[in-house]
């Protein structure tokens, strides 16, 4: 059993234990269920009994060569209902970034800041036309101090929720650059607010370079983030002034659309 589990009342770990299982199969894919009560953290009787419920109410499957279970995609269809309320971000956003894919051919994402946890959440892309690519699947959240997109939303936000949002990061390291201390962000988040865009170089992953600008709303906050990601071999540094003139005039108007006069 996870420690979150722990010393909760019954109906209430029965919850988190189904969230457990539903994570460790959208984090691994098809798995068996040894490996699915592993990571899960549960017993595999418990996870026997869950993920029978859980194909019972048609949220996952069971394959019959392998009895490997895998979600389905009335998951997605769930997903998709909650970006209802952002139909209006997300066709202003996908302006932007479709010039931004015609110019650069490369990855280009569209983050928004998990009100809850210190992370940002993948909510639409263009992928690179090129086959060697970074690929971020859609419902992908990556910590804010390691990504471009988390950086960029995160300087364009109060002081007092900045603050307490610093407070609660652990810092992890998730590749050779990744920032672990609270200084060097905080450094980086004058720099970001005085230049209008943030940027990475293998702090989230090893091999790439990423570059973000925000898109913020009529109050000036920032409401989501576009980034072009780079595999740093194809990344041109006689072309980064170029990259961010087109990023900071994609981040503008989609702003400006948003009723951002700045």
């Amino acid at each position: 059993m996870s420690d979150m589990s722990r010393n909760k009342p019954d109906n209430v770990a029965a919850v988190l234990k189904v969230f457990s299982v539903l994570e460790t199969l959208a984090e691994n894919g098809r798995s068996s269920l040894a490996d699915i009560a592993q990571h899960a953290m549960t017993s595999k009787a418990t996870t026997h009994r869950l993920l029978q419920t859980m194909v019972d109410l048609g949220y996952a499957e069971q394959e019959e060569e392998t009895d490997k279970y895998r979600l389905t995609l009335k998951l997605f269809g769930l997903g998709a209902r909650t970006l209802r309320g952002q139909t209006h971000l997300l066709q202003i956003a996908d302006r932007a970034m479709g010039m931004l894919s015609r110019e650069t051919g490369e990855a280009i994402n569209l983050g928004v800041m998990d009100e809850r946890e210190q992370r940002v959440a993948y909510i639409h892309k263009y992928d690179s036309a090129y086959s060697l690519s970074m690929n971020s699947p859609l419902g992908k959240r990556n910590p804010l101090h390691s990504t471009s997109l988390g950086k960029a939303l995160l300087a364009f936000r109060d002081e007092t929720e900045i603050a307490d949002r610093l407070s609660k990061m652990t810092f992890e390291k998730l590749a050779p650059k990744t920032i672990t201390d609270i200084g060097t962000l905080r450094d980086q988040l004058v720099r970001i607010r005085e230049d209008g865009y943030s940027e990475e170089v293998e702090e989230s992953e090893a091999g790439v370079r990423c570059m973000a600008v925000p898109i913020r709303d009529h109050l000036g906050k920032s409401v989501a983030a576009i980034s072009i990601s780079f595999p740093l071999f194809r990344f041109d540094p006689a072309r980064k002034s170029t990259y961010v003139r087109i990023l900071l005039e994609a981040g503008q108007t989609a702003s400006k659309s948003l009723g951002f006069a700045g």
